[in-house]
């Protein structure tokens, strides 16, 4: 029988893609193991290394705390983008991201990538655990081919997989990575229980061992499916109370008065998980022959939502006898939540071209979004501090970001400016029209 030398001894751990989901969880797996975090951005891994995350989903002295200068088998996180630093590790956390094309279609180029990078340094015993949310059967139908390919190793002989969705929630301080329980899972029930405890030794919150890698893909596509799916219901509902004149807020607030109700609320769904997975679960059932009516609905209706809000904003300046053609309408906030300079996918540039599609004038304003990403990701130019003296036709509230809660909207206004806040965080007297 051949010896599986990461089933014994020591572990040393490589987490794959240092982003929102990879540096979290590098730096916790640190504080009790040798963690190299490689990433293929020479910058990012220069910034990490002097103890900066630009994503700010990690504190400067929560990151410091777990630095160490190189590679070694002592406990702590380096971070490199040179192969030969994880060649000697022998558990492998794959976690970059899954988006979706133009079409909507799954792009796995990132996950095929990361495993060839893994596959040139795999070893006999070695474990391989992806957090990337995936369709149910991706990892051992697309990424294990991979691995086995480039390491001329044997599935479940050689080396051996596990999944484990990540459950990172950008930009939240209080459900950080070791306090969300963890679902784990792995190829054979003995690496399922390695898995496990793997990531219960650093994962207070503890976690949940299914049955299968299916088991587990399946719950993380679904989590997110079914946040959209009630989200869409809401905005539907939204859509169905303006044109009644009834306030949807009001009516949500007092349906939540019984127990059971779900409490959702109306928005713009972006983001790299709710508005991306669902594609995901779409793409695989069509594969197999079944048509999925309601999560497409979901979808359809969500990406409906920056077209809505624009067409409102315009009624509204018209209906106060604003001229739409060259007027000046300020947007506030890009990134795709509150309080989090993440823009993946954020649905507020599809309010931003609907509103132009008009031949109005868009300012966009965000303090936590990076302007040179956001002119990189979307073409569009975003200030990250506003210009003194300059009045507006209308003003959005797009992201509830903590500082538009404080700002003084009436030295941004002209007479007769249109307010229109998609989130509910204004005060309702300077407020038009609400989602």
């Amino acid at each position: 029988m051949t010896e599986h030398h990461s089933l014994v001894g020591e572990k040393k751990i490589a987490v794959i893609g240092l982003g929102y989901v990879g540096l979290p969880l590098a730096r916790l797996f640190a504080t009790q193991y040798a963690v190299v975090g490689f990433d293929i951005n020479q910058q990012r891994i220069s910034e990490l290394n002097q103890g900066v995350d630009v994503t700010l989903e990690v504190e400067e002295d929560l990151l410091q705390s777990v630095l160490v200068a190189q590679s070694s088998n002592e406990k702590g996180l380096y971070c490199s983008n040179q192969l030969a630093d994880i060649a000697d590790c022998t558990y492998y956390i794959i976690t970059v991201p899954t988006p979706v094309d133009k079409h909507n279609k799954p792009d796995l180029t990132p996950l095929y990538k990361a495993s060839e990078t893994v596959g040139k340094v795999l070893k006999k015993g070695d474990i391989v655990i992806y957090e990337s949310t995936v369709y149910p059967g991706a990892t051992e139908e697309e990424c294990i081919p991979v691995l086995e390919k480039v390491s001329g190793l044997k599935f479940n002989q050689d080396f051996f997989a596990g999944y484990s969705p990540e459950r990172i929630n950008p930009g939240d301080k209080e459900h950080t990575v070791e306090k969300i329980l963890k679902v784990t899972s792995g190829s054979t029930p003995e690496i399922g229980i390695k898995v496990n405890e793997l990531y219960k030794s650093v994962i207070i919150a503890g976690t949940h061992l299914a049955p299968t890698i299916k088991v587990a893909e399946a719950a993380k596509v679904i989590e997110n499916s079914q946040r959209d799916i009630n989200i869409a219901f809401v905005n539907e509902l939204a859509k169905i109370f303006n044109i009644l004149n009834i306030d949807t807020h009001a009516v949500l607030e007092a349906a939540g008065t019984k127990w059971n109700f779900l409490p959702f609320k109306p928005g713009l769904v972006g983001g790299h998980c709710i508005g991306v997975d669902p594609y995901y679960l779409a793409q695989k059932a069509q594969e197999v022959g079944y048509h999925p009516e309601i999560i497409l609905a979901g979808r359809r209706l969500n990406d409906s939502m920056g077209e809505y809000v624009a067409t409102q904003v315009i009624k509204t300046m018209i209906k106060n006898d604003i001229k739409v053609n060259g007027a000046k309408i300020l947007v506030l906030g890009i990134t795709f939540k509150e309080n989090c300079p993440d823009v993946r996918n954020t649905k507020v540039v599809d309010v931003i071209r609907a509103l132009e599609s008009y031949s109005t004038e868009v300012t966009v304003y965000d303090p936590w979004a990076n302007p040179e990403e956001v002119q990189h990701e979307y073409g569009i130019s975003c200030l990250s501090a506003l210009s003194a003296g300059v009045k507006y036709d209308a003003i959005m509230l797009a992201v509830a970001h903590n500082q538009f809660q404080v700002l003084d909207l009436e030295t941004l206004k002209k007479d007769n400016a249109v307010v229109y806040d998609v989130k509910r965080i204004l005060p309702i007297e300077i407020v038009n029209e609400v989602l």
